[in-house]
């Protein structure tokens, strides 16, 4: 428990127990949250534990957004305070929330630490807000006002926004960006099932602002659906509507936040289908269409506007997973209609031909899978009996499935996605209840962390 790491690990240190320091450290990188991380981060900077601080300032930096509403960061000491605002590193979408969150520590205290505004006020780069947040909001902020250095600072900011011509001449610490996060990326959620019924609501998770925003819905209640992206255009193949097996497809523009329905449909209705993109072409994967499970595969040429049947799979597949990797198509799990599979084969675009490889370790339909890091991962799904936690992942130059940790939810028919170089579980059902919470995978700690929640409870969808 952290308690008895609270008591142990100062023990260990005193006494040069070099084993038992580093089972505590362990310990206590695996509790990071956003609520504690400052805590944790200033107990390893008081015991020397220099590995533990390093990860401590990397997750306080990364979760700046959520960090700076907790209690501990209004409880900071100024000198804690001015390391983590001058990093870098820092995680903001904008020097504006730097603001902020500083005035929310000053006002925590206003009598004790308007002193130290001045301090802290020049490791917040104004010269990076906008002009009118500037003078709206900082140069009318009373304590801002009535301190001359941080006028100072505050006319120092208004000079490089108002002289662009002079700005070589004014570079600084101040003047510099935070190193930029990814960004551009946003991850989908389409359609699903929910509360016992098809739904066609649409979804996007912005990971800078960590928030879940309703978009355009389809045309059409999907779940069961396939969804990829293929020239920045997203597209919806299949599913069922609650009462149809459908293979009618979708396409989202996000520039314009409209769906459209001018495309091919598939020469099969499909749901539990397997979709993925290959040198430019949309492969539609196995599924069912209402009277059995299917190998059909077939792909779609965008410029032709036409679906082409290829070879089929050995293995009749629903509720199969997808994935391109080294120019192949993998077909990874799903049932044949009786029980779930733990198979997988590849396509071969180059010889229209399906090749078994390595099975999975554990038979999964309706799982997600994504490639991460030149690997395909596995995670969740259902065997015979239940719904899995577990996840996995394959390594083609090996030829080889390895376990990895669970993720922190039993997730059946669960979304798996890369975005911004993290990899997201979506969704799903925990054999209990259809769920909207969300976790990625933290490759340093190895370990499944929640991040948030949609708007819907989504099972299925894509």
């Amino acid at each position: 428990e952290e308690s008895n790491v609270q008591m142990l690990l100062p023990a260990a240190c005193l006494l040069q127990l070099t084993e038992i320091q580093d089972i505590c450290c362990e310990f206590l990188k695996r509790q990071l949250d956003p609520s504690n991380c400052l805590g944790i981060r200033a107990f390893a900077d008081t015991h020397s534990c220099r590995e533990l601080l390093r990860i401590a300032d990397k997750f306080t930096q990364h979760n700046f957004q959520e960090v700076m509403e907790s209690e501990e960061f209004l409880l900071l000491p100024v000198g804690q305070l001015v390391d983590i605002i001058a990093s870098d590193e820092l995680n903001v979408r904008t020097e504006e929330q730097v603001f902020n969150a500083v005035m929310s520590w000053v006002k925590y205290n206003v009598s004790d630490r308007r002193q130290h505004l001045p301090q802290v006020l020049q490791h917040v780069r104004l010269p990076l807000l906008s002009p009118k947040f500037l003078v709206g909001t900082v140069g009318s902020d009373l304590l801002v006002r009535s301190d001359e250095s941080c006028r100072d600072l505050v006319d120092e900011a208004k000079n490089y926004l108002l002289l662009p011509q002079e700005r070589p001449l004014m570079q600084g610490p101040r003047t510099r960006p935070r190193k930029p996060t990814r960004r551009g990326e946003v991850l989908f959620a389409v359609g699903g099932w929910c509360s016992g019924d098809a739904i066609a609501s649409v979804e996007k998770f912005d990971p800078q602002t960590m928030e879940w925003k309703m978009v355009a819905p389809m045309s059409k209640r999907r779940c069961g659906v396939g969804v990829a992206v293929l020239n920045d255009l997203l597209y919806a193949v299949g599913g069922h509507d609650g009462q149809s097996y459908l293979n009618s497809i979708e396409r989202y523009d996000p520039q314009t936040d409209q769906w459209s329905c001018d495309v091919a449909p598939t020469t099969s209705c499909r749901t539990s289908v397997g979709v993925a993109v290959l040198d430019n072409l949309l492969y539609a994967v196995g599924g069912q269409d209402g009277v059995q499970c299917l190998n059909h595969v077939e792909r779609y040429d965008p410029k032709e506007n036409k679906w082409t049947k290829v070879a089929p799979m050995t293995t009749r597949r629903l509720g199969v997973a997808v994935a391109v990797l080294g120019g192949y198509l993998y077909a990874i799990g799903g049932s044949d209609g009786q029980s779930p599979l733990n198979t997988v084969e590849r396509y071969d675009p180059r010889h229209n031909k399906w090749t078994l490889v390595s099975p999975m370790s554990t038979r999964r339909k309706h799982l997600g899978c994504a490639v991460f890091n030149n690997l395909i991962y596995a995670v969740g799904g259902r065997d015979d009996c239940m719904e899995l936690s577990s996840a996995e992942r394959y390594n083609p130059h090996t030829n080889s499935w390895s376990p990895i940790v669970a993720m922190t939810s039993r997730r059946s028919g669960v979304g798996l996605a890369v975005v911004n170089g993290q990899l997201y579980a979506v969704g799903g059902f925990d054999g209990t209840a259809y769920l909207k919470t969300i976790e990625f995978y933290d490759t340093e700690q190895n370990q499944w962390r929640l991040c948030g929640s949609m708007n819907y409870r989504r099972l299925g969808g894509g």
